[in-house]
Formats: C-alpha cells, structure tokens, sequence
C-alpha cells in the first residue's frame, strides 16, 4: 500500500464514509449482499478530507494523463471533486448527466466542452464502472477525447477490470479496497476473521453471499 491509499482508506473509515459489516451484510440496490457499504459523499463535508482528495486526484491526474485539458464530474457524487480538480489545475470543467434532460435544450453535458477536449472523468466510486463509463461514452459521442477516469475508491471486482477494458480505457482510483480492509484490521476494527471473509467476498461476492440467504 502507497501512503496515499493508507491515508485516504484511513479518512473513509474515520468519518463512516466506508462502512464494514462481514457479519451482518448490507444488501445493495442490485440484490447483491454485502460487506460494505459507501457513501463517499459524505466526504465534501469535511473540509480537510476534501482537500487531501482533490490534492491527491490532482497530483494523480498530471502523473497518469499529462495531457489533460479539461476536467469532468459524473453527477452527482463526482461533481464536487470534479470541480475542487478543475480548479487546483486551473482546467475547464464539466459534469454529466445520466442521461439527456427531457426539456429545454437535452443536454447530457453541462459547461463548456473545447472541440479538441482531452477530457479526464472523475467519479466517487467504482464498483462495476458501468456509470462512468457510460458518462464516459457519452463525452466521446460530443467529441471530446477521454484520457481516462479516476475515482476516490474501488471494491477491486474483476467486472471493474473486465469492463474498462473492453472500453479499452485506464483508471486509477485513490484507494481500494484491500487498502481499506488492511487499514481497517491495522486499526482493530476488524478481527483476522472478519478480514479473511471480506477478502472471500471480493474474490466471489455471489458464492460469499449466498451463505446469508
């Protein structure tokens, strides 16, 4: 682990950001049951964890993609450090939607995209990637060239890998999920037990749920 994955996994825990429960499972929107559960918007409101994110999505973003001429937030959740990003690297910024709005003019991207845009997108969370990716592909259909994505924090499922690369794309994120659970042991938040077991739910999250049906 990098000092950066330690310290970032550390402010998670720290503020109930990431939460771990092997032995009661949170049961995710999708069905999936879960020893984790995130919510990385928790994040904005704390000024100095904030800070060491975008700091650290900055530094990170120059060294991955050095090209990079604008910034992009996935909304919601990436907006606000898309935009503390865009202004530490004095960039043009952008978000986008989900989907196109169904009025006035049915944008899908807001701000100002440059027609030759080299374009880093910027989310909390990737559990799958498919969220990104899809505001991923909706900047390449404006024109824009996406560098890559990066991201606060990964579960690490190997459909995240599968499926940026069959987008044929890079990533990095400032923490994951081994980072957080060994963190989380070094702290004694969790016993060696519980850690073997949340390390059996990222290797197969179905087979590890199922003994919680």
């Amino acid at each position: 682990m990098t000092k950066l994955e330690t310290q970032i996994a550390s402010d998670l825990l720290r503020i109930q950001a990431v939460t771990l429960r092997p032995d009661a499972p949170f049961t995710w929107a999708s069905g999936m049951k879960s020893p984790i559960y995130t919510d990385n918007r928790l994040t904005i409101g704390y000024p100095d964890v904030r800070s060491k994110i975008a700091a650290g999505l900055a530094q990170q973003i120059v060294a991955h993609y050095p090209d990079v001429t604008a910034i992009g937030g996935v909304a919601t959740a990436g907006i606000p450090h898309a935009a503390l990003v865009a202004n530490l690297l004095n960039l043009p910024l952008v978000y986008i939607r989900s989907k196109p709005k169904d009025h006035g003019q049915g944008r899908q991207i807001e701000g100002h995209l440059p027609a030759d845009a080299k374009l880093v997108v910027i989310d909390d969370l990737l559990s799958t990637g498919g969220s990104v990716l899809g505001a991923v592909a909706a900047a390449q259909k404006d024109g824009a060239t996406v560098l890559g994505v990066a991201a606060i924090f990964s579960y690490q499922l190997a459909a995240v890998k599968t499926n940026f690369a069959d987008a044929g794309l890079p990533f990095f994120t400032l923490t994951n999920y081994t980072a957080l659970i060994q963190t989380a042991e070094a702290q004694g938040a969790i016993t060696s037990t519980q850690l073997a077991s949340l390390h059996q739910w990222r290797e197969d999250p179905v087979k590890w749920g199922a003994q919680f049906q």
